[in-house]
């Protein structure tokens, strides 16, 4: 992370800002992971009102080859002080502009939402709290532990992510490195985040090809 010399200002209006923001609306849905999350539209809407009311403002920045997409999300304040993330590194489902279009705005979202400390994923949207599912209900809708590992295999897959990524992800976070020893809880957990734990070991990754 860059920043200006001095962020002073920018620090106290950026703690004035997440003291006013409310995590936006869930309007997005993954059906892998029966998991919803906020579209970069409605995360914009939410946050540029109260980002400008106190002297804020936030530039985007992309690139890449269209297979490595690369995006920078800077935070500026009206003194001239400013703040820069890392670059976040995605890998396109696809090499066309399609893949590219949509690793760019999971990218965009991802890493706004992180520098300004919004909640953007993994939300059911109040509905098992104010809902108490009856117990058909709760069997014909919680998925076992196989279909927790399908759905990490799928989105693998689709992430053009080999089984030693997968592994490597799983060793990382719960030091096992076979599916197998995995407990119904840990499943749960890698299928509702594989996404971004994916995107934090590609990043890793990125970084140690660079210190080559």
């Amino acid at each position: 992370m860059e920043h200006s010399e001095s962020i002073a200002k920018l620090a106290a209006a950026l703690s004035a800002f997440q003291s006013e923001v409310k995590d936006p609306a869930r309007d997005g849905e993954n059906p892998h992971f029966r998991s919803k999350y906020v579209q970069i539209d409605g995360l914009l809407a939410a946050v540029r009102p109260i980002l400008a009311k106190h002297g804020l403002s936030v530039i985007q920045s992309t690139g890449g080859n269209g297979q490595d997409i690369s995006v920078t999300t800077e935070i500026m304040h009206t003194s001239g002080e400013w703040i820069r993330t890392d670059a976040l590194i995605l890998k396109a489902v696809k090499a066309d502009p399609q893949g590219a279009g949509s690793a760019v705005t999971y990218g965009r979202r991802y890493s706004l939402s992180a520098a300004l400390g919004v909640a953007w994923d993994d939300d059911d949207d109040g509905n098992a709290a104010s809902n108490p599912p009856t117990k058909a209900k709760t069997k014909s809708k919680t998925p076992t532990k196989d279909e927790h590992l399908k759905a990490v295999a799928a989105e693998a897959k689709k992430q053009h992510l080999s089984g030693e990524d997968v592994k490597e992800v799983m060793r990382r976070k719960y030091g096992k490195s076979a599916s197998g020893e995995l407990t119904d809880a840990e499943a749960a957990d890698l299928a509702a985040n594989f996404i971004q734990y994916a995107v934090e070991f590609i990043d890793e990754q990125a970084k140690m090809m660079e210190g080559i």
